[in-house]
């Protein structure tokens, strides 16, 4: 989806000859991957971070147009809202001190950013949803100007024929409703990316799945809605709200949402393409001229445009990718579930956590998703999501436990086991785990340190609470502390 559309209009010819292309890669990629046509597994670890710009109010700034044109690096891209900015790092090396120089490249990045934003009198932060993020600060004019922002809202509304009802039921209640998807603009993410051979695709797909609620839990950094405090994590449940192309009707009768779980473990790469052609309709029907199997007969790389066009509008938590890069093929898993921030250092450990446990649990005896059910693995997501380090989580071995107490316990030894097997200087893997184990003994993330200084301003009204906390939050997010030592 990150790839530009032009203006159009489709027509139903469009839309047939658009599902029989989708159907033509798929049966590409099926050959492809049964001649094992793709680059073998290399460990590069690759993410993107969504940004919020805000003014010095610490008010949603309108003017990543601007903002982008000061920066002027191609690793920076627009976003949906004009308060968003996204910044794609490319995958480098885990081994030795890689990680530190992954965060180190980071930092730089962002610093180099905020400087040419604050030209435009801007400000980035790097948090799930922003604090003082308003209703009217998501509707359809503050829609960045690309083309495909407003291809997909018209899509979308066109598939549902009436307006989104936004309903959330946390420690308060939001229930409103949007002409327009742009409060899916609040959602802003880390999204990390592993590159994994066909052979292995499921047994990481799986993997991650699995460990999708400890990763949720550990990082919540979302607790705020429209003023509203509502789930730790809530940005997992305002996603899937804000691009649900079904009424009511649909949801009844068990249509799949576009934001979505799974529904089962899988036994290849595969299954997951497959599952899209045959569950989902295609929201933007834009054919390329490509044959792609005119492509593979004469011995070229297809980019199968259309089925990658149609994946990157479904939004799994954990999305396979199919991409070519200097000519060859291969396969990521695009991890989902993380909010941006606090600091550059607790988005590090986050990768670190994620990457350590993703070079251990694929490749043991007798794996995770063999000892645990689905539906546990989507119940640990939901119940991290709405109480963050605070929540219950189901693991085998150890039944239903906190959170913090499974990571402690059991995920811990794992992830710092997975750096050692990447290569990772210890010393590293000391500095960012730990970051993720001060959380868990010190029972705070960026959600509940939110929550915490806005309760300590009980003496504002909620907007100014909000406003002062934001302002606090960013000037401890450039000193790139950990969330879980900053004071109140």
């Amino acid at each position: 989806m990150g790839r530009d559309v032009p203006a159009t209009v489709f027509s139903r010819e469009d839309r047939r000859r658009y599902r029989e292309k989708v159907r033509q890669c798929l049966d590409v990629f099926a050959q492809m991957l049964r001649e094992s046509r793709f680059e073998v597994e290399r460990p590069l670890a690759g993410l993107e971070i969504e940004l919020n710009i805000v003014d010095d109010r610490g008010e949603a700034a309108m003017c990543n147009a601007a903002v982008l044109a000061a920066i002027r690096r191609p690793d920076w891209a627009t976003e949906l809202g004009q308060f968003n900015i996204e910044i794609n790092v490319t995958p480098q090396e885990l081994g030795d001190d890689g990680a530190l120089r992954l965060e180190n490249d980071v930092r730089a990045r962002l610093n180099h950013a905020e400087e040419h934003a604050r030209s435009q009198g801007g400000h980035l932060v790097m948090v799930g949803i922003l604090p003082t993020l308003r209703e009217r600060d998501v509707v359809e004019g503050t829609l960045s100007a690309n083309p495909r922002y407003r291809m997909l809202n018209e899509q979308i509304f066109a598939a549902r024929g009436e307006d989104l009802h936004l309903c959330v039921e946390g420690v308060e209640r939001l229930d409103t409703r949007a002409a327009s998807i742009a409060p899916e603009a609040a959602c802003t993410s880390l999204q990390l990316h592993l590159q994994v051979s066909p052979e292995t695709f499921a047994a990481h797909w799986n993997a991650a799945q699995a460990i999708a609620g400890p990763q949720v839990a550990v990082a919540a950094n979302s607790p705020y809605l429209f003023g509203k405090e509502l789930h730790r994590e809530t940005r997992i449940t305002l996603f899937e709200q804000a691009t649900d192309t079904r009424p009511t009707e649909l949801k009844r009768q068990g249509v799949r949402p576009r934001v979505w779980f799974g529904e089962r473990w899988i036994t290849s790469v595969f299954d997951l393409f497959e599952e899209n052609v045959a569950y989902y309709p295609p929201l933007l029907p834009l054919c390329d001229e490509e044959d792609p199997r005119k492509e593979l007969e004469q011995g070229r790389v297809p980019q199968l445009h259309e089925l990658t066009l149609h994946n990157g509008t479904i939004y799994r938590w954990n999305r396979p990718v199919y991409a070519v890069v200097d000519g060859r093929p291969h396969l990521r898993v695009e991890n989902r579930v993380l909010p941006a921030g606090p600091s550059v250092l607790d988005v590090a450990a986050n990768a670190a956590f994620y990457y350590g446990l993703m070079r251990i649990l694929p490749y043991v005896e007798r794996p995770i998703w063999s000892r645990m059910s689905f539906p546990a693995a989507e119940d640990n997501l939901r119940e991290a999501a709405r109480h963050g380090i605070d929540a219950r989580l189901y693991w085998p071995g150890l039944g239903e436990v906190p959170a913090s107490e499974l990571v402690l316990r059991r995920l811990l030894p794992l992830a710092y086991e997975g750096l050692a097997g990447w290569g990772v200087d210890p010393r590293v893997a000391d500095r960012l785990l730990g970051v993720v184990e001060g959380r868990c003994l010190a029972q705070r993330t960026g959600a509940t340190w939110q929550v915490e200084s806005v309760r300590a301003r009980g003496d504002l009204d909620r907007h100014e609470a909000l406003r002062a906390m934001t302002l606090g939050y960013i000037e401890r997010m450039h000193t790139n502390e950990p969330v879980h030592t900053w004071d109140v």
